[in-house]
């Protein structure tokens, strides 16, 4: 039995896992699938209702069969060099997603966590709809392009404005990060009305929260922030900030745990904000989130938690 990480080359949370799951007596592959054609080989052959064959890179087979978990860390995407023309190029795409991804995402292992799963989760409106449902506490969102909804919605509240997707835009050569915003002038919204936005109501704030869910486990981490714009959003004061790990209300771990199933999640990163008043508002959830840093910050056992589930292929 084996555990297949997909993984880019440069990843301290990847390399980390490696010799966690070694110690466990387990057999690991660490694999990018940047690599695919010209270092990563497939050949898969349908028998009796499952893919049997192997991968090949430059230093090893591995088996089909062997993979009993998968932990869907960060591969990047299949290249296929320069000799290729621009029609060639988009047919390779779709042939190496549905042919090597194909089989792959069909391999009956313990997906941490399958990229189907991890594309539905990135739709934030799904998350904070499926996370009402579940019992958590969301906050009153708009997602519009019409800059009539926006005055409005604003005119209601105190507003906060925060990406759908992309976290940062490379603009001129220069990567440039969307930190989450408040909205207090709609006199000029210009631009509203050639995409789609998301503005938020503000959630009365003492300090924010980030949670882990691994499998069973549940590890969640007070952030304190210590400057004006970390208080709007955390991410802009790593340098100030500090963490505790705390214990949620039991209420707020139930409907988590009923959000993880309802997306068919085994690993996810929760962001909340907690009211001077202990009320938990739910902000967003990243299947794919990082862990290391608050690893680093506090001691939890994150590597281990993810690392027990990976061995065993099972919850």
């Amino acid at each position: 039995m084996s555990v297949l990480i997909l993984a880019e080359e440069r990843d301290a949370s990847a390399d980390s896992m490696v010799p966690a799951l070694q110690d466990r007596g387990v057999e690991v592959h660490r694999v990018n699938t940047a690599w695919f054609p010209a270092r990563l080989r497939v050949a898969a052959r349908l028998c009796r209702g499952r893919w049997t064959g192997h991968l090949r890179t430059d230093h090893r087979i591995i088996d089909l069969e062997d993979i009993h978990a998968v932990w869907y860390r960060s591969p990047k995407a299949y290249q296929f060099g320069e000799s290729l023309n621009s029609a060639e190029l988009e047919h390779a795409k779709i042939e190496a997603k549905y042919g090597l991804g194909g089989v792959l995402t069909s391999l009956p292992a313990l997906w941490v966590n399958h990229p189907s799963r991890l594309a539905d989760s990135g739709y934030k409106p799904y998350q904070l709809a499926t996370a009402a449902r579940c019992g958590l506490t969301v906050e009153e969102t708009l997602i519009t392009n019409e800059t009539d909804a926006v005055r409005m919605f604003v005119g209601g509240g105190k507003t906060v404005t925060k990406m759908l997707g992309a976290v940062s835009i490379v603009e001129g050569g220069v990567r440039k990060f969307a930190h989450t915003a408040i909205v207090d002038d709609v006199s000029d919204l210009r631009g509203v009305e050639r995409t789609a936005h998301q503005f938020q109501r503000w959630a009365d704030k003492a300090w924010e929260a980030r949670m882990f869910v691994i499998g069973h486990d549940i590890t969640t981490t007070a952030i304190h922030s210590h400057s004006a714009s970390g208080y709007v959003d955390w991410r802009t004061g790593y340098d100030s900030n500090t963490y505790e790990l705390v214990n949620p209300p039991a209420e707020v771990q139930a409907a988590v745990r009923r959000l993880m199933d309802a997306m068919g999640l085994v690993y996810g990163a929760l962001d909340f904000v907690v009211s001077p008043a202990g009320t938990w508002t739910f902000l967003e959830i990243n299947a794919g989130g990082q862990y290391g840093w608050i690893e680093h910050e506090t001691g939890a056992p994150l590597t281990e938690q993810l690392a027990g589930i990976l061995a065993k292929g099972t919850v």
